[in-house]
């Protein structure tokens, strides 16, 4: 458990995936980068290659966890998280309706 004042220190915003390749070397990773609203966009490395192809995820809005502290893998940073509901596969969250990037979860 956690209190709500571990909870208030994330922050999940809406981004939309304007580019989206696969990583030369990993069977797991997908290169994004996102725009989340911001002044430039950032780049978001996720383990989904083995259920997404680039194309499924490009152009389309996701949740984002924006104040994570940047990771590196496969030599890369990755500069937040996509948020996915965890099944057979993971089903990364969307919004129900279009809205600009960088809204805010709440």
């Amino acid at each position: 458990m956690i209190s709500i004042d571990d909870f208030v220190k994330l922050e999940f915003k809406i981004g939309t995936v304007t580019e989206a390749s696969e990583i030369e070397g990993s069977d797991r990773l997908l290169k994004l980068v996102v725009d989340l609203g911001e002044e430039a966009p950032r780049q978001v490395l996720s383990g989904i290659k083995q259920w997404y192809a680039p194309e499924d995820l490009l152009n389309k809005q996701f949740v984002f966890v924006s104040n994570l502290e940047p990771r590196k893998m496969m030599g890369l940073e990755s500069q937040a998280m996509i948020m996915a509901a965890d099944g057979e596969k993971p089903v990364p969250l969307i919004p129900q309706e279009e809205v600009p990037n960088g809204s805010k979860i709440r």
